[in-house]
């Protein structure tokens, strides 16, 4: 008689997680060296020493399971609470959305989506993901992530990154440790000068607006490493440094990863 591979709700020493999930959280853990590992249903990396990242989007609903399966064909189950977030949102009941953006920014628009989709599906070997992260310049926040305003009653877009004000031409430095997936060679039509990091396992860095680049794709950068400076490039009302980050589809908050800013 064939037997089934064994079900078992996961003992917390089974599947560790380092943190609380949360919306826009990102997370590592470790399972046993070579299990594999699915959340909610989609495969997560497991690098050979057991470690793996997860993360939650910013709408993540309030629940998500993980599912390893060991070496001997176990299957453990851990079934996760992702703790909600209390969004800042700003209702502008008279003022109307922004006007519908004309022929000549949605003809420039597809190729440049084109190419950050195209970085983002490059896989590196980069283990910045193992770290934790840095701020890459410190100053004022001038906006938060998932943020929203509401005009007339229809939600804009939410805030994708945290801004941090400095002047143009202030050092931004590397968070982490990664691989450069994209260095825009002219300004984006809304990111300006538009440089990406990829951390590893899924994890990445998007700096908007940058006033300049120093780093080229493919190259290799150190946590702390200069690789451009703020600017006001694009779609941005003053210098600024927008920093995005995203964990394959989920948006993620970098304030979680760099922790309180300190002076």
């Amino acid at each position: 008689m064939i037997v089934a591979a064994a079900l078992i709700v996961a003992a917390p020493a089974a599947i560790l997680i380092d943190g609380t999930p949360g919306q826009g959280a990102a997370l590592t853990g470790s399972v046993a060296p070579g299990a594999t590992l699915q959340l909610d249903g989609q495969p997560v990396a497991v690098a050979s020493d057991g470690r793996f990242l997860i993360a939650f989007d910013r709408d993540a609903g309030p629940a998500a399971t993980l599912i390893a399966t060991l070496p001997d064909g176990q299957r453990i189950v851990r079934p996760l609470t992702i703790a909600p977030r209390n969004w800042r949102i700003e209702r502008l009941p008279t003022l109307p959305r922004i006007a519908q953006p004309s022929a000549e920014f949605q003809r420039r628009r597809a190729p440049e989506l084109a190419q950050i989709n195209a970085a983002r599906d490059r896989a590196t070997d980069a283990q910045g993901w193992r770290q934790r992260f840095a701020w890459p310049v410190k100053g004022r926040i001038s906006g938060l992530f998932g943020s929203q305003r509401v005009y007339a009653g229809e939600p804009g877009a939410y805030h994708s990154g945290v801004d941090v004000a400095r002047p143009t031409g202030t050092p931004v430095a590397a968070p982490a440790d990664g691989v450069v997936i994209l260095a825009a060679s002219a300004p984006f039509t809304l990111e300006g000068n538009l440089l990406m990091i990829d951390h590893g396992m899924g994890l990445n860095s998007a700096f908007l607006h940058l006033s300049r680049i120093d780093v080229k794709p493919g190259e290799h950068v150190r946590q702390g490493q200069v690789v451009g400076a703020i600017g006001a490039t694009g779609r941005a009302t003053g210098p600024h440094l927008h920093w995005g980050m995203k964990w394959h589809d989920a948006r993620i908050d970098p304030l979680l990863l760099a922790g309180p800013m300190t002076t």
